[in-house]
């Protein structure tokens, strides 16, 4: 991989970002950034063994409609952008002594990644199939033995996801960003692509090679 100090993944929820920027950055023996843990949001609203959704989270997807949640989401995401581009700047120009990084999470909207002028950067965008979407939110959310109520707020946020994956993709194609399909591959076959990305970028999040 050419010079990259920084290589973020961008995408909508439970599209696995999380997974292939760890073994990404295991492959790289660079630091992993998770850049929803930087400041709060509403989160998934359901529960696990181990948490169960406060009042207010259940609130947030009960009460808001679909563009309400997006321009929520959004406004947050925009609010801490500031925080994300230190964080890049700091590790791009931080020479050899400074772990390499890979920030991920769906707060690096495709604008102003594209924005950026920083150098020794590289991005992609992991996108799957609204079906693809569905399954796993209904299953991290165990939608089949949830209440009724329980399933509204799952239908909320899966609503949320995919219309945050609509306006992101619309972002890529008109800003001609790399994007790669990560419905139904492996692990393995994920990092291969991304790194064969990242090497073919002559830009930020930008190569002349349909992914």
């Amino acid at each position: 991989m050419h010079d990259v100090r920084v290589l973020l993944i961008g995408g909508t929820s439970n599209v696995g970002k999380s997974t292939v920027a760890q073994a990404v950055a295991e492959k790289l023996g660079f630091e992993v950034l998770t850049t929803d843990k930087l400041a709060r949001h509403p989160g998934r609203p359901w529960r696990t063994p181990e948490w169960e959704v406060p009042t207010h989270v259940a609130e947030h997807y009960g009460s808001l409609t679909v563009d309400e949640l997006i321009t929520s989401v959004l406004g947050h995401y925009e609010r801490l952008w500031p925080r994300i581009e230190d964080l890049i700047t700091a590790h791009a120009t931080g020479g050899s002594a400074r772990a390499g990084l890979v920030p991920e999470g769906s707060g690096l909207w495709p604008v102003r990644v594209a924005e950026l002028k920083v150098p020794h950067t590289a991005a992609v965008w992991l996108t799957a199939d609204d079906t693809v979407l569905r399954a796993r939110v209904h299953a991290a959310g165990r939608y089949e033995a949830a209440t009724e109520g329980e399933r509204r707020l799952v239908d909320k946020f899966l609503a949320r996801t995919e219309r945050y994956q609509t306006l992101m993709l619309d972002a890529i194609g008109r800003l001609g960003l790399d994007r790669i399909d990560a419905g139904g591959r492996s692990v393995a076959d994920l990092v291969d692509s991304v790194l064969a990305a990242v090497d073919a970028q002559e830009a930020i999040g930008r190569s002349s090679t349909e992914w």
